[in-house]
């Protein structure tokens, strides 16, 4: 299927991650077909990772959240009916030529469907959910159900004569001046410019996946390692109600992170991963940001598959994870949670230290707030 149309539409919805993840498919289309209108259709949460992207021509926002919340109101029944009969209209005036769903599941294929496209693109039956294929008419098989969701990207369009090198395609953030300059103040008030490394620690996770946490008072006893042994500064970032996390750990503490300031945009967070020397963190979205921005990542691994979701990019990474007979899996309601428990903050200290090793210090600490 050799492309030739005016207009393309990238199905992925969320979560952030996979969004994210998604972006170096962006990149090798915008490369290889640099006059073509590209939009991207995404839910909500993952609106401001795309908001004024400079490879996209358009961002369609699907108000899935709102609209499941109202129609259950029997007040805003007809109204939120009215509302997506509108919006299924709006999507079917912009003509677009192909679909291509980088997604896999139900909603993604009738999204694509809905949009009247002549062409829509996926995987077959076999690496996608909930009768998705039936709603593509063109379907590309993969060399592997286990490959990390990068390459699995980026392989959909070879269906259209692409063959991206994975390792040249990037994932481009869409970054202004206002996020730099609150990201540039809260380093200027917070961080002594004299102290390297520095480490950014994310513990948190989406809401949902409590399951793939490593315990608190291990990323304590991490955090005042790092200090005392390297005599750097350490910054824990966090997102809505995962201040309560990151208040727990320092709690533990002995000496004193820094907290990082509320970031209101993921804008404002690629900004601060992209100023630190180092990543440490679970499987999440801000690993991924760490990654493709290159920057060192230290990953802890419990239930999730490495293959699959392993930090992607020419930066240096560990995965520190335990390899047991029940892991990977999706079980979110396991009660032993023997793959994070098992890994200890001495082993995430180890792969820590092994990556800043490799650090080059800067000549002058000043640069830092300039670049």
């Amino acid at each position: 299927m050799l492309f030739s149309g005016k207009k393309i539409l990238m199905v992925r919805l969320g979560a952030i991650g996979d969004v994210i993840r998604t972006l170096p498919a962006l990149d090798a289309l915008r490369k290889n077909f640099p006059a073509v209108h590209i939009a991207w259709i995404v839910e909500e949460k993952s609106e401001s990772i795309l908001a004024g992207h400079p490879q996209l021509d358009e961002l369609i926002i699907i108000q899935r959240k709102k609209w499941a919340a109202n129609i259950l109101e029997p007040a805003m029944f007809f109204p939120t009916i009215k509302e997506v009969l509108l919006f299924i209209k709006e999507l079917r005036g912009k003509s677009f030529d192909l679909v291509l769903d980088f997604h896999g599941i139900f909603k993604s294929g009738l999204t694509g469907f809905l949009s009247g496209a002549s062409q829509r693109l996926g995987f077959t039956r076999k690496f996608t959910k909930e009768i998705n294929f039936l709603f593509n008419n063109y379907r590309i098989d993969l060399p592997s159900e286990k490959m990390n969701r990068v390459e699995r990207n980026l392989f959909l369009l070879r269906q259209m004569g692409i063959s991206p090198d994975p390792h040249r395609s990037q994932a481009v953030f869409p970054l202004f001046n206002e996020d730099k300059e609150k990201i540039d103040t809260f380093f200027r008030e917070n961080l002594d410019p004299g102290r390297k490394p520095v480490i950014v620690i994310h513990a948190g996770s989406s809401e949902g996946t409590g399951y793939k946490r490593w315990e608190p008072a291990k990323y304590a006893r991490l955090a005042d390692a790092l200090i005392e042994n390297y005599n750097g500064e350490v910054i824990f970032t966090w997102g809505g109600s995962e201040i309560k996390t990151v208040q727990e750990i320092t709690s533990m503490m002995k000496n004193d992170p820094v907290i990082a300031c509320p970031t209101t945009s993921l804008r404002q967070l690629v900004h601060l991963i992209k100023r630190c020397d180092l990543y440490i963190g679970g499987d999440t979205a801000p690993m991924h940001i760490a990654a493709f921005s290159h920057v060192p990542v230290v990953a802890i691994f419990g239930p999730t598959d490495p293959v699959i979701n392993a930090p992607f990019g020419d930066n240096s990474s560990f995965i520190v994870r335990k390899d047991l007979p029940c892991s990977p899996c999706r079980d979110r309601k396991c009660k032993t949670r023997e793959c994070t428990k098992k890994i200890s903050p001495d082993e995430v200290f180890t792969a820590a230290k092994n990556l800043i090793r490799h650090i080059q210090p800067m000549e002058n600490q000043e640069e830092i707030y300039a670049d």
